[in-house]
């Protein structure tokens, strides 16, 4: 009994038609009646009645449909294991994630990832969570790190946390320390500050300025428009002061003061986001249980 002879069964089987059968197999219908007769020859009894225009199965046809079904059903099952397994020794998982994630999150957790896989290659896309979203969504990115609440929430996206992340306050030790020196400052202090500022759509920038105005000012941008590295840089050159998330700081902070928020606080939710239509590449799958287990 041949694998192939089985596939060809359960074609007839569910067509009750040779021809019609034939052409879902992709092969020739002589090939398939001679296959199907070698099948009964082996089995020793006839699986099908064939009348002009009806073909029904016997008893013996019957009992082995099932069976059949079966077999190919964990045929497909054993392929699709060893292609997943296949996946994690080549291939590429595309991730998007902001910036600020690209430097405080990533790096650990992408070495102990190819230290695991080498044979995988890893595309990483920054951006802010906006573009994150729409990028992931039309299906340019298998996952993607993005800032709770999306800007613009989808029922297309599953989203799963990953931290909640305490944001901090950064100076030039060179220049006057935010809160008067004190080691914990609230958002109030930072008015009369001259904040170094993100560009337009990135998370940070809308968390902080609406976290001021909360606390019931305007903020005052000494500069505006940079990523990550350029705020620092700024900060660094005494041009004003930030707030950045403590990963961050604790990774690239060197040359800076780091002040933390009294509680409440400010913080951000970091969440994985992959398009809920599509499952992720088993390579992706594994990315992603790392992070959540980190």
């Amino acid at each position: 009994m041949q694998f192939q002879q089985l596939q060809y069964f359960v074609a007839v089987a569910e067509t009750r038609h040779f021809t019609r059968a034939a052409d879902l197999v992709h092969v020739a219908q002589p090939s398939l009646s001679q296959q199907i007769k070698a099948l009964e020859r082996e089995l020793g009894a006839d699986l099908f009645l064939r009348a002009r225009g009806n073909i029904t199965l016997t008893d013996a046809g019957e009992a082995l449909l099932p069976l059949a079904r079966r077999i190919l059903a964990d045929a497909d099952t054993a392929r699709h294991e060893v292609q997943e397994l296949a996946q994690l020794r080549s291939g590429r998982i595309r991730l998007g994630a902001t910036p600020s994630l690209c430097t405080g999150l990533l790096p650990d957790v992408l070495r102990a990832f190819h230290d695991r896989y080498p044979g995988i290659r890893l595309l990483i896309e920054e951006g802010g969570s906006h573009d994150l979203v729409r990028v992931l969504a039309r299906g340019a990115l298998d996952l993607a790190l993005v800032v709770l609440p999306l800007p613009t929430p989808s029922p297309a996206l599953t989203t799963v946390e990953v931290l909640r992340e305490d944001l901090v306050v950064v100076s030039s030790p060179e220049a006057s320390a935010p809160g008067g020196g004190r080691r914990t400052v609230r958002v109030s202090d930072l008015e009369g500050e001259r904040l170094v500022m993100f560009r337009h759509g990135y998370d940070l920038r809308e968390l902080t300025v609406a976290a001021c105005r909360s606390a019931g000012f305007e903020p005052d941008f000494a500069v505006e428009g940079g990523e990550m590295d350029a705020v620092l840089g700024f900060v660094r050159a005494g041009l004003g002061v930030a707030v950045v998330p403590r990963m961050v700081a604790a990774r690239t902070g060197r040359g800076l003061r780091v002040t933390p928020l009294a509680r409440p606080g400010l913080a951000r939710t970091i969440a994985l986001a992959h398009r809920s239509d599509v499952a992720p590449p088993r390579a992706a799958r594994e990315l992603q249980r790392m992070l959540l287990e980190r």
